[in-house]
């Protein structure tokens, strides 16, 4: 980056990690600062907004610390953006990002939004998605650094990861011949129940998948997406699917006590009908439906929706496609449950619910992005905000799971 430098104080924290401050009039976003900092950066400009490059410290943070991964500092890992930051800044920091998206882009006066932390700090991940490059018999696998969403860095180690999934990786370094034939591919490690499933995306062909399978005997389940056509399982050590290729908790605790917590939100308004939009492998449906409520899943991934499907008693059903084309057939309700993915929900689900003659008494949304958290609910002004609770689901970097709580304005 070339540009002038400037002086500029770090006030806060953005959504994607970077400090923010301002000189000239002018929002600065700088990667690896920190609030309180007085930091020289060089500045790229726009018309809007300026980009900086941290060159020097002129005053450190109070909630500075030294990052303990070699990759953050050497390579500028993009995996993490906060590693500079003390644990409790990092929880003051994403409380600031979502009360800030929830005011500014939501429209909802909201105070100061705490943070639960995670049980664990450092190797909570149970799933790492690598890039693969490779030139003539030479692979590198590993991240992008934050400042080029090309280069890939090779990875040592990831010190947010759990040593089984570090340890499938170095299973499987020693057999990366034996992958499609391309330059590029994307190959993910997820632990399972029992085990580890892999999963390729990339090539036209994959001749060699049985023998790769073969040599690496920590490996449950083998999936592949080829470049022009859709994921399968290719391999399994047993006849039960256990679901390699769908959605896994990244962090298993941190989830736990937020399915509880939206569980308990859910019965508190003792509801006969739900609706669990992007209902995932049913861990919300299942036990709402064995309670009493009738429940309709509304899930993508048929994958997941065969594997609970017959576990919820009949008037509950599952219903496998986009919410947004079966949502308002499926309503009314009691309690209308969301937890989309980062692009949050489709804006004829918002106008599906803030149309309805007979409002839902109780909207939950979970959500792992609170910029288009806080879009959604603006789509929604005739339900009030009743709570929000946060959860620090990826300690280390900028992502934070967020739990809106919404009533109608007449309740």
């Amino acid at each position: 980056m070339s540009g002038s430098l400037a002086t500029v104080e770090i006030t806060g924290i953005a959504a994607g990690g970077d400090g923010v401050g301002r000189t000239e009039g002018m929002v600065v976003f700088a990667p690896r600062t920190a609030p309180g900092d007085v930091a020289t950066v060089r500045l790229a400009r726009s018309k809007r907004f300026a980009r900086g490059e941290l060159v020097s410290l002129e005053v450190p943070s109070p909630d500075r610390v030294t990052p303990p991964c070699p990759h953050y500092t050497e390579d500028r890992c993009g995996g993490c953006q906060l590693q500079h930051l003390s644990y409790e800044g990092q929880l003051r920091a994403k409380g600031m990002i979502i009360a800030d998206a929830l005011r500014r882009i939501g429209r909802r006066d909201v105070g100061d939004v705490s943070v639960e932390p995670s049980d664990a700090q450092w190797r909570y991940r149970r799933k790492l998605t690598l890039h693969l490059r490779r030139v003539g018999a030479t692979w590198t696998a590993g991240l992008h650094p934050y400042d080029d969403p090309i280069a890939v860095f090779d990875l040592a180690d990831c010190p947010i990861t759990d040593e089984r999934v570090l340890a499938i990786w170095g299973d499987l370094r020693h057999v990366f011949d034996l992958l499609p034939r391309e330059p590029a591919l994307r190959v993910a490690v997820r632990l399972l129940d029992a085990g580890a499933a892999v999963v390729v995306e990339g090539g036209a062909a994959w001749p060699y998948a049985d023998r790769f399978f073969a040599a690496v005997s920590s490996i449950a389940e083998l999936w592949w997406k080829p470049d022009h056509g859709r994921m399968r399982r290719l391999a399994a050590r047993s006849s039960e699917s256990q679901s390699g290729a769908s959605f896994v908790q990244v962090n298993a605790r941190v989830a736990a006590r937020l399915e509880a917590h939206v569980l308990e939100r859910a019965r508190s308004y003792e509801p006969k009908r739900v609706i669990d939009a992007y209902a995932g492998a049913g861990g919300t449906a299942i036990p709402l439906a064995a309670a009493g409520a009738t429940v309709v899943a509304i899930e993508l991934d048929a994958e997941a929706v065969a594997r609970f499907e017959d576990r919820l008693p009949a008037p509950s059903r599952a219903i496998v496609g986009r919410v947004e084309d079966h949502l308002e057939e499926s309503l009314p309700a009691d309690v209308v449950l969301l937890n989309p993915p980062r692009a949050g929900v489709d804006a004829r689900v918002t106008s599906a619910l803030q149309d309805l003659r007979k409002p839902p008494r109780a909207i939950i949304y979970v959500s792992c992005d609170p910029a288009t958290l806080s879009r959604d609910l603006a789509r929604m002004p005739r339900y009030r905000l009743t709570a929000v609770r946060a959860y620090d689901m990826f300690p280390q970097t900028a992502h934070v799971e967020t739990v809106c709580e919404l009533v109608p304005d007449s309740a």
